[in-house]
């Protein structure tokens, strides 16, 4: 886990890219029928668990070779690869503003600066569009001189009066990271700082000479997820093994995290505590070195202070002092005492996105029927206002950097077909253009459409069309449908943002609607396109209701000529890479290519692999009887069938994921050859959950998406 908040919670189910050497061709005959002397009689693939065992890795390398010849010895795929490329490193990328002290920070990556550039510069530059850049941290520089391939993962930083921060760095991006002190002066690590040796640890300022650190304290120290249970504090000069425990989680938790919220006039260091249902939390505020829990509800999110009211955005109703709030509103809550006052209540067909808190008030990103708004709630003598802010139809909105210590902040605009543009919102009130990304794929005949598909328990579930107006005029299009459908993610049309997928706009844009596809982005229940009842509605016993939305909107594509069965192409990862093998397995007749990405495949063993644990939540737990029934109604792994009909499945996953084991995707090719059906498998040796380390291949693996789509759904064009 990297920070803590419902949306990052959301993501964690979230070198040159060139292919592995060479190794000796294998027959088709030993593909299918490889296997380990350590095969069980139960699962003859479980071998393919131990990530870096010889053989399994002999497998990896086979598999790859096979997906190489398959899709990239050919001059179309060196076109897309390219295309992919070119959009990935565009020097012309707008520069994702953070706000620290009194500078604008950023990091960045294109062909010169492969594992990134961390740097800065002043407000006035920055807003200028044409900003100029001092280098804080050369992460290329640092690997070179470390020997270690470091991928950049953020900074906690202090804050004025201190110029420290805790950079944290992943080995290969896995989700295990080591934090180093920095200091922002000297643009170095500090001699004798602090340091966090590598753990998948949670760690947090206190004060300038004080952290609160959770990470591997040895035996039985990790929740069965594998996160941090026990928070120490750790004073400046102290050796880490004498940092004393602050609160200790339960073995059985998801994690135990700490975080610091600072205002003008005081600092308030926190303690969130997630349950087995990491929906399930418990806050505790950090006083004179004890943890003491705070009287707010378990399924709730801290959305900062004002004065002494701490706010919050609700994911559940709530009683309090004879007042009732609903699930989706914010409130004040003070911590002080006092009655707990609402804010803002979102409407029927509205969510509240996220939140960011600014000297002016509380800065809200609204979902309104899945099409961006926002509003600024500000507070005054006669309590809190709502003030929503001018945004141009159909948009996607996106609220990028704040500081409650500064009255601006930055925002995107942006649709499918509309580059993204960079706003400044100025104290709160008007919306001035700092930059704008240039038009990365023609897009003047493009038609984007909203539609509504009926679900099999009569519910409306939203999705966006995308395609040339010819084609989808002329219909009958191949066709490409990417779904999620958890962990309160919303999907929405994007034109681009970093990590790049193939379903943003200006990959999807170029690559595959110039050539005649068409894209659909569904809005499945499980993501939080309408508030947390629209996450609640598929948790659990109720997961069949995402995969019922899925394939809704399939038949809805279908019906209205749009295209068919055997044109019509799944995508979708992480969580949506359960999506689809639900998909493969309960409607193969309705798809003709399936593109996985670092998928959960095995739900009976999900908890056992991974982070798996932490997900109980939003599936429940296989080892629970009562259970483990619905699960293994829908696992994936456990439903392929010998005899039924599937396309050709395209697999990728990461030897480095830590958080989704690649045992998930690695099993599920293998089960599908043992059947004797046609299985393309890659995966990359680093990179953890995100599947690249880099630009460089994350273009390589997004080619070899497009190729695969094309191969399945447009053979004209392989020819």
């Amino acid at each position: 886990m990297k920070h803590v908040s419902v949306f990052v919670l959301a993501a964690l189910l979230g070198a040159c890219a060139s292919p592995p050497a060479t190794a000796p061709e294998l027959e088709a005959e030993t593909l299918i029928e490889a296997a380990s002397p350590e095969a069980t009689i139960e699962d003859p693939h479980k071998w393919l668990e131990d990530v870096y065992a010889p053989e399994a890795l002999a497998w990896v390398e086979a598999h790859n070779e096979k997906a190489f010849a398959a899709l990239t010895e050919s001059p179309l795929f060196a076109e897309l690869d390219a295309e992919a490329l070119a959009i990935l490193t565009n020097k012309d990328r707008i520069p994702d503003p953070s706000m620290i002290g009194d500078d604008i920070y950023n990091f960045w990556q294109d062909d010169v600066h492969v594992r990134g550039v961390w740097r800065r510069t002043d407000p006035a530059s920055f807003n200028s569009g044409n900003p100029e850049w001092e280098t804080v941290l050369d992460v290329d520089a640092l690997s070179e001189a470390e020997g270690q391939n470091w991928v950049y993962e953020g900074a906690r930083c202090y804050g004025k009066p201190s110029d420290r921060c805790m950079v944290e760095l992943s080995p290969g991006g896995t989700d295990s990271s080591v934090y180093r002190e920095f200091s922002l002066t000297t643009k170095s690590f500090v001699e004798n700082g602090f340091v966090v040796p590598e753990a998948k640890s949670n760690v947090s300022w206190l004060d300038a000479d004080t952290l609160m650190v959770g990470t591997d304290w040895g035996d039985g120290a990790m929740t069965q997820s594998g996160y941090a249970r026990d928070i120490r504090i750790w004073h400046r000069g102290e050796d880490l093994a004498e940092a004393k425990s602050v609160f200790e989680g339960a073995v059985e938790d998801t994690l135990v995290a700490p975080f610091l919220t600072r205002t003008g006039d005081a600092d308030f260091p926190f303690i969130l505590r997630l349950h087995s249902d990491w929906n399930v939390k418990d806050l505790y505020r950090v006083i004179n070195g004890e943890a003491v829990q705070v009287d707010v509800p378990q399924k709730s999110d801290t959305a900062g202070i004002v004065g002494q009211d701490l706010l919050l955005s609700l994911e559940q109703d709530w009683e309090r002092d004879g007042f009732s709030f609903r699930s989706g509103d914010i409130i004040a809550v003070p911590l002080n005492g006092g009655a707990a006052k609402l804010l803002f209540r979102p409407k029927e067909n509205q969510a509240v996105r996220s939140t960011a808190l600014t000297e002016k008030g509380l800065l809200l990103n609204l979902l309104e029927d899945v099409k961006g708004r926002l509003v600024m709630l500000a507070p005054g003598e006669a309590g809190w206002t709502a003030r929503s802010l001018p945004v141009p139809d159909n948009s996607t909105v996106k609220i990028v950097a704040a500081s409650n210590s500064k009255p601006d902040a930055y925002v995107t605009i942006e649709s499918f077909t509309q580059p993204n543009t960079l706003y400044l919102l100025r104290g709160g009130e008007t919306l001035e253009k700092a930059f704008s990304l240039p038009e990365l794929y023609d897009a003047s005949d493009v038609k984007v459409e909203q539609r509504w598909a009926t679900s099999s328990d009569g519910v409306q579930v939203p999705y966006f069309l995308v395609g040339k107006a010819s084609v989808l005029a002329e219909g009958n299009a191949p066709a490409i449908l990417y779904g999620y459908g958890g962990f309160t993610s919303s999907m929405l049309p994007v034109y681009y943002e970093d990590p790049g997928r193939p379903q943003h706009g200006a990959l999807a844009g170029k690559m595959w609607i110039s050539r005649g596809g068409v894209l659909a982005i569904s809005n499945l229940r499980g993501g939080g396109e309408f508030g947390p009842n629209w996450h609640q509605a598929a948790l659990r016993e109720n997961r069949q209701k995402a995969f019922d939305d899925y394939y809704a909107i399939a038949e809805d594509m279908i019906a209205a000529g749009v295209t068919s069965a055997d044109r019509l192409g799944a995508l979708g990862r992480s969580n949506g890479g359960l999506l689809l093998g639900v998909a493969l397995t309960q409607r193969p007749d309705l798809f003709a290519a399936f593109d996985i990405g670092v998928p959960l495949f095995d739900m009976i063993e999900f908890t056992q692999l991974g982070a798996g644990a932490s997900w109980i939540g939003e599936y429940g737990d296989p080892r629970v009887p009562e259970d483990r029934v619905f699960i293994e109604k829908y696992s994936p792994y456990q439903n392929l069938d010998p005899d039924a009909g599937y396309p050709t499945v395209f697999f990728y996953t990461s030897t480095q994921d830590d958080r989704v084991h690649p045992g998930h995707a690695r099993k599920a090719a293998a089960r599908l050859e043992e059947y004797g059906k046609d299985v393309l498998y890659y995966e990359n040796t680093e990179g953890g959950h995100g599947g690249t380390a880099n630009q460089d291949q994350l273009a390589y693996r997004t080619a070899m998406e497009y190729a695969y789509f094309m191969r399945q759904l447009m053979p004209g064009v392989t020819e």
